[in-house]
């Protein structure tokens, strides 16, 4: 009770004032609060000279510490002047000073704060949820800037512990003679000393003041071991090496991407762990699986489903391993290319470009009748019926690996039909997520703002058309004069050594990626093209590329089959079975009579017997719905349970 009446009238007197800076303001406050005290004629003698005793004492502890400060700066200037003292002797002493005038100046900051919180939680409504959510954000913030200024304040500490160390190495080599082999140890610790500090980065520093940086709290795990003593080294080792992992409050995990100190060679052995595991149970489930008949790619997503979180859930670097992954699809694609003559594009070209579009358009207008029936936003339903408009390249690529050609002259093959509209949809992504900021917006805009939405989308199909327009005329202009010399040149260099030529194929084939991603196109699209240019050069080259990078190809393949196995949860398919089964039939269905329709009235008379393999390639959805979805619901778009 007597602490309660304190602060209440610490609180009444003081916060209508404002946050105080200057010491002597605060000072003056406590002995106004002392006068208005004693003005009100307390009846209870003991709490009021309880209280008079406590305004007495927070007075005087004020005072104090303007009398320390004083000191402080008073040893901070004889320390400067003292000629007796080397450098590092003055810097360390001086830096000591500093740091214990910022921990006088934080406590007193903190007590002031305190009460500030207080008087909001006192003039706050304890019904009102949105005022006590505000105060706990507010407390939050407050505590995460804490929490920040105490890890700066002991970074600072083993800093001056540093230069103490310093300061004392170097008063012992004056007092003794130092021999040649002590002179050049000391000589690389000096240079040591200074390619950190020129090679280390002050991302935290250079970083926190930045807009749209938050201050969270994480967790830092080590790793369980069976052995204490065994655990306590490794920690020891990974404290000084940074390889714990940290957990925020979203159950987010984090591992180290870039150290402090890049002088020492480190490695994520939890990747390595992850990557060996998944390459070893893939063998017998793709031995299962072409045991019984099923391609092999199925047993590699069963392997990751066992062992992501629906499983043993002994895959912690899930991010990596789908980045990994990733690079199977390049390839995969860059292969699928180098099937591709420009010869064979151009018989395709039109329909590759038509119909993903009438495809994506009809999705969207069934999506706009299916949601409307449903009473679904009409964000909501062109979101889903654009992912759903998607089918996956590699999974089709892998079906149809060495498929043969047309049997007439003229005839156009199914699966340049079926692949070259599987990457223009791969193209259709990355405009996809380009206007997906505008379809929020739009979800939340009103009526009158729609036209302008409309325009912007126009706009950035504009953009990406252009884009298009300037990859196929760079791709035109590097067949033409480049890319002839340039394998020319590495087969020259490669006799005896696949490294080149390996190197090479996969040199041009980034920079392509890279083009592409540059022009806001697909980076498949890139890999896709460069397998085609290179194709262009005759059989012979294509088979010689395809047998060295083929092995390639098949191990980063089996890292990205398994990744999409990370996020395939059984038990959640086991109980809602009913509805899974009947939306993928009613989405499989819907995907093969729409393609059905539009290659119908795009193929030609001679070709129309292809259209049956070619919806069928075609009705299914592709993996990187998943992208899109996760995308959207971060964002509002869709919600968990869509």
């Amino acid at each position: 009770m007597k602490a309660t009446g304190f602060i209440s009238l610490w609180t009444l007197v003081s916060l209508p004032c404002g946050p105080l800076a200057n010491p002597a303001e605060r000072e003056d406050v406590v002995k106004h609060a002392i006068k208005l005290h004693r003005g009100k004629g307390a009846v209870i003698t003991q709490r009021k000279q309880w209280v008079l005793e406590s305004c007495r004492k927070l007075s005087g502890l004020l005072r104090q510490k303007n009398v320390v400060l004083n000191k402080l700066k008073n040893a901070i200037r004889a320390v400067e002047k003292d000629a007796g003292l080397s450098d590092e002797e003055k810097l360390f002493q001086v830096h000591t000073f500093e740091i214990f005038q910022k921990e006088l100046n934080e406590s007193e900051n903190s007590v002031f704060q305190a009460i500030h919180g207080l008087q909001r939680a006192l003039q706050g409504d304890y019904k009102d949820v949105v005022n006590m959510k505000e105060s706990s954000r507010q407390r939050l913030e407050a505590l995460r800037e804490a929490a920040i200024k105490e890890e700066m304040e002991y970074v600072e500490l083993l800093a001056a512990e540093k230069h103490q160390v310093e300061a004392l190495k170097n008063m012992q080599h004056q007092n003794k003679s130092l021999s040649m082999l002590d002179e050049i140890l000391e000589d690389v610790r000096k240079a040591a000393d200074r390619l950190e500090e020129e090679i280390e980065e002050h991302a935290f520093d250079d970083n926190k003041s930045v807009r749209g940086v938050n201050f969270e709290a994480v967790l830092r795990v080590e790793e369980d071991e069976a052995n204490s003593k065994r655990n306590a080294s490794k920690r020891e080792v990974e404290d000084d090496l940074g390889l714990s992992m940290l957990i925020d409050s979203q159950n987010n995990q984090y591992i180290l991407t870039k150290p402090r100190d890049s002088t020492i060679p480190r490695a994520d052995h939890h990747f390595i762990k992850d990557i060996v595991t998944i390459g070893m149970l893939s063998l017998p489930c793709g031995w299962l699986c072409t045991t019984i008949g099923l391609p092999t790619m199925f047993g590699y997503i069963i392997c990751g489903v066992l062992l992501g979180p629906s499983g043993l859930n002994s895959i912690k670097s899930i991010v990596q391993v789908e980045t990994l992954g990733e690079f199977g699809v390049f390839f995969t694609l860059f292969l699928v290319g180098l099937e591709f003559s420009p010869e064979r594009l151009r018989k395709v070209w039109k329909i590759s470009l038509q119909g993903p579009c009438y495809m994506t358009v009809l999705m969207v207008a069934f999506g706009l009748l299916w949601g409307h029936l449903l009473q679904i936003r009409p964000t909501q339903s062109v979101f889903i019926s654009t992912c759903l408009s998607l089918s996956s390249t590699p999974l089709v690529s892998r079906f149809l690996a060495g498929s043969v050609r047309g049997d007439k002259e003229g005839d156009i093959d199914y699966s340049s039909v079926l692949l070259g509209m599987l990457v223009m949809q791969d193209v259709q992504l990355g405009l996809f997520i380009a206007v997906m900021p505008t379809l929020i917006q739009a979800g939340v805009s009103t009526y009158s703002s729609i036209f302008k939405e409309i325009l912007r989308i126009l706009i950035l199909i504009g953009q990406i058309l252009f884009s298009l327009a300037a990859v196929f005329l760079l791709c035109l202009v590097i067949k033409t004069y480049l890319i002839g010399p340039y394998y020319r040149k590495l087969h020259t260099e490669s006799k005896g050594n696949k490294e080149i030529l390996i190197l090479g194929i996969t040199a041009f084939t980034f920079l392509m990626l890279t083009i592409t991603e540059l022009l806001d196109v697909s980076m498949e699209l890139g890999c896709f093209l460069a397998g085609a240019l290179i194709s262009s050069q005759g059989h012979m080259v294509t088979e010689e590329i395809t047998c060295c990078i083929e092995p390639i190809r098949d191990f980063l393949a089996i890292i990205f089959f398994a990744s999409i196995g990370l996020h395939v949860f059984p038990t959640f398919v086991i109980y809602e079975l009913t509805v899974l089964l009947f939306l993928t039939l009613s989405v499989v269905i819907m995907k093969f009579v729409l393609a059905v329709l539009v290659l119908s009235l795009i193929l030609p008379k001679t070709s129309q017997y292809i259209k049956w393999i070619v919806s069928a390639g075609l009705a299914q959805v592709s993996e990187f719905s998943f992208v899109l979805g996760s995308r959207a619901r971060r964002a509002g778009i869709i919600s968990r349970e869509v």
